[in-house]
C-alpha cells in the first residue's frame, strides 16, 4: 500500500471533527508517526490566567474527557493509532501523571511496546499550597514493533528527560496547551524522515503539523473544537508557502489558495 494512501483524506490537510470518529476512515497502516497531546482529564479551565497568561487571549473551547471515561477513551483512540501506524511506526503521546495509568493501560492493550518515557521540564508550574508543583509532562514513546522501528539517533547521548521552555506568543491569540516548536522538532528528527506522514489525531493549535511542514514531512490533522479547528487553519496558512487545504468531517473540501483569508 501506498503509504500515503490515506482513504477519504489527503495528505497535508486538517480535519474538522473528532478523532474517535474519523481514526477508523483511515487505512491500515498508513501513518509513519503519531504525535499527539490528548485531553488530559484534569477539568481544565482554559480561560483562567494559567502561566500568568492574559485569559482574554486564550482561545476558549477545550475539551475535556470526563475521568470516569479515560481508561475507554484512551483505549479506543490507541487501538486505531496502532492500526494506522506503518509497521516501522511510532507513537509519541503526551500524558500529566494524574492519567497516566490509564495511558499505560491503553498502550499495552492496543499492542504497543513501550521503549522510553521520557520526561519534558518546562520552566515552571501553577503555584500550589499544599502540594508540589508539577513542571513536567510525560511523553511516552512506543512502537509498533520493538524490533524494527525508525530511530534517528540525531544526539550522540540522547537522554530521557527534555529540558524545554514553554512558548509564549506575547500579545497573540493562543490557545491554552500549545506544545513548543522545538519539542516536536526533536521528536520528529529522532522518530521521522522526510517525506514520512506525521498524524496528529488530537490537533490542538496545530503546531505537529505546522512543524511537520517546516521539516519536510506530510501531516493529517484532527481536531473537534472548532474554534482550535480556525486556529491552526489560519497558523498553517500564515507560515506556509502552500496554504492549507481542509476538509470536515462530514466529506465537504475546500481549498485554501496562499494568501487567501
Amino acid at each position: 500500500m501506498n503509504p500515503h494512501d490515506l482513504g477519504p483524506f489527503s495528505p497535508d490537510t486538517i480535519c474538522h471533527g473528532d478523532a474517535l470518529d474519523l481514526l477508523p476512515l483511515l487505512p491500515p497502516e498508513s501513518v509513519d508517526l503519531i504525535v499527539t497531546d490528548p485531553p488530559f482529564a484534569i477539568d481544565f479551565r482554559a480561560q483562567k490566567m494559567n502561566y500568568n497568561r492574559t485569559g482574554s487571549r486564550v482561545i476558549e473551547g477545550y475539551r475535556e474527557v470526563p475521568p470516569g471515561e479515560y481508561g475507554a477513551f484512551s483505549a479506543m483512540w490507541m487501538k486505531e493509532a496502532f492500526r494506522v501506524l506503518s509497521p516501522r511506526g511510532s507513537l509519541y503521546v503526551f500524558s500529566g501523571w494524574n492519567r497516566l495509568k490509564e495511558v499505560l493501560c491503553g498502550l499495552d492493550e492496543a499492542g504497543f511496546s513501550t521503549i522510553n518515557h521520557l520526561i519534558w521540564k518546562y520552566q515552571f508550574g501553577v503555584f500550589t499550597k499544599k502540594k508540589y508543583v508539577t513542571s513536567h509532562y510525560h511523553i511516552l514513546f512506543a512502537v509498533k514493533d520493538p524490533g524494527n522501528y525508525v530511530f534517528h539517533k540525531v544526539e550522540h547521548y540522547p537522554e530521557d528527560v527534555w529540558v524545554i521552555n514553554r512558548e509564549y506568543w506575547k500579545g497573540k491569540k493562543k490557545t491554552p496547551t500549545k506544545l513548543p516548536c522545538q519539542l516536536v522538532r526533536k521528536i520528529l528528527s529522532f522518530s521521522s524522515s522526510p517525506g514520512d506522514l506525521v498524524l496528529d489525531p488530537f490537533l490542538g493549535s496545530g503546531t505537529v503539523a505546522a512543524v511537520s511542514r517546516e521539516m519536510g514531512r506530510h501531516f493529517l490533522g484532527f481536531e473537534v473544537v472548532d474554534e482550535y479547528y480556525r486556529f491552526a487553519l489560519e497558523r498553517l496558512e500564515e507560515c506556509g508557502s502552500a496554504g492549507a487545504r481542509e476538509r470536515d468531517g462530514s466529506g465537504g473540501r475546500t481549498e485554501h489558495a496562499e494568501g487567501e483569508n
